[in-house]
């Protein structure tokens, strides 16, 4: 059911490229906003830890300048393109195991990564110990079960059938350890990590073309561990997917939790 590095979803671009757009699509503005409250500018020094596309990586790098530097981490990281440039720099790193690529970052982000990391305590402390005096940490991930549903208005076949394959996919999830209430706890975490100033928002859309391309992209991935659970049939996957192909759907996201502080 799982990768051999513990994902339960292929990170390979072949296999996720499209994924990561969706992602991009629907949660770079609030990751953006947030960063651009922190101030991120020309010098910095920041590590985008698990990344999953360039999009983030790209916004820092234009920020930063030739003067800064953009570290950019993942346990796999066949889709990045074949060359970047400075200030962009790309390593494979393991967020549960490896120390810190470096120390001394201004600012330290990561998106969708920590309730999928078995070690998430080390994870964390981590990207902690790589933070210099007064830098920032920003961590974001999804908590579905604030929000548990695909289609919120469920007022028709199509929606309760989306909804049973989004609790087969939240089954499977948690089945392969993934913490689904994880993003509430962030605010918490990060305080009793010792971070100061710590606030935290959330975000979710309701519907949106990119919140079909990831539902039909996720369910894609995992279509042979859903099947082979039992929880729903290779006739309802397909039954879905067209659903969702047919744009008449109203599909939503788990929401997004975003947390930020700062190290004393």
């Amino acid at each position: 059911m799982m990768r051999t590095d513990g994902h339960l979803l292929d990170h390979r671009r072949s296999e996720a490229g499209q994924r990561f757009d969706a992602l991009a699509a629907l949660f770079d503005p609030t990751t953006f906003r947030h960063l651009e409250r922190f101030g991120v500018g020309s010098g910095w020094r920041c590590w985008e830890a698990g990344a999953g596309g360039m999009s983030v990586v790209s916004w820092l790098a234009r920020r930063v300048g030739p003067t800064g530097r953009v570290i950019a981490t993942g346990p796999d990281l066949s889709w990045a393109p074949p060359a970047v440039r400075p200030p962009i720099q790309l390593r494979v790193h393991d967020m549960g195991a490896d120390e810190p690529p470096v120390e001394g970052f201004d600012l330290v982000h990561a998106r969708f990564v920590l309730a999928d990391v078995p070690d998430r305590e080390r994870a964390l402390r981590t990207m902690i110990r790589a933070l210099r005096p007064g830098g920032r940490l920003l961590v974001e991930d999804a908590d579905p079960t604030l929000q548990p549903l695909a289609c919120p208005d469920e007022h028709g076949p199509e929606q309760q059938l989306a909804n049973r394959v989004r609790h087969a996919m939240r089954d499977v999830l948690a089945e392969r350890g993934a913490e689904l209430a994880y993003g509430r706890r962030l605010p918490r975490l990060l305080r009793e990590a010792g971070l100061r100033q710590v606030e935290a928002d959330a975000y979710f859309p309701l519907t949106s073309p990119a919140c079909g391309a990831l539902e039909a992209e996720t369910v894609g991935q995992v279509r042979e561990q859903l099947v082979a659970q039992g929880r729903v049939t290779g006739q309802d996957i397909d039954r879905h997917l067209a659903n969702v192909a047919a744009g008449g759907t109203d599909l939503a996201t788990a929401p997004m939790i975003s947390a930020w502080g700062r190290k004393a």
